[in-house]
């Protein structure tokens, strides 16, 4: 895991990387934007549909406005992940030219389509599987018990399947996807609880899409070479 976290650190100045950081990011924001201007238009409308005037209808924008950073804060992970999944092949491909040319030169493209169902299916399951969790998370909160643990521990395995498979659709069939995931398990495990803590750092939470990435693309073909 070391391995891969400085690799990918060592090419983090590439042009490639630094074009799907941009891009990437640049979605991201824009999607938490109109998120949040969704919930003020909508906030707004719904004050001047109860007549209750501009004044409060104002505040309960702002109310809305603020709750939607709340959100958009607790769903950024889920989000920058989603996007990732739809420019990932950029980043895996520049790893890949570096380290690993033999691999590339027998690699598929992912077609825009299967990396936009990627990413959705990864935001579909990171919020439905913290939905379930989530009266367990508030029973450990009034506990005081391992709620951040839980959370934390959830989502990196969440996180680590989802940047495996983004590398894996470039070399594994369909048909196989299953039975590639019973393999690795332990190694996509500590690389999403890596991204995890990634993601928990301010600053550097902006580039853990792209290093998760690339960490998923060193750990997979180390595996195979193993």
């Amino acid at each position: 895991m070391l391995r891969a976290f400085l690799l990918a650190i060592g090419q983090i100045g590439d042009r490639a990387f630094a074009a799907v950081f941009l891009k990437s990011l640049a979605v991201t924001l824009a999607l938490l934007a109109g998120f949040g201007g969704a919930l003020w238009y909508g906030a707004t409308r719904l004050a001047t549909w109860l007549g209750w005037g501009a004044n409060v209808g104002g505040l309960l924008g702002a109310v809305a406005l603020l709750a939607g950073f709340g959100l958009g804060w607790l769903l950024f992970r889920v989000i920058a992940v989603a996007v990732m999944g739809v420019f990932a092949d950029e980043i895996v491909i520049a790893v890949e030219a570096r380290h690993y040319p033999a691999a590339l030169a027998t690699a598929r493209t992912v077609p825009l389509a299967r990396g936009i169902a990627l990413g959705w299916q990864s935001a579909v399951r990171a919020i439905l599987v913290n939905l379930a969790l989530a009266p367990i998370y508030v029973a450990l909160l009034v506990t005081g018990v391992g709620t951040w643990l839980l959370f934390f521990l959830v989502n990196g395995w969440l996180l680590g399947q989802d940047l495996g498979a983004m590398v894996a659709a470039r070399h594994i069939p369909d048909a196989m996807m299953r039975d590639w995931r019973k393999t690795g398990a332990v190694d996509r495990f500590a690389l999403g609880v890596a991204g995890t803590a990634l993601f928990m750092v301010p600053v550097l939470n902006l580039f853990a899409p792209i290093l998760g990435a690339a960490m998923a693309t060193h750990l997979f073909h180390a595996g195979r070479n193993t």
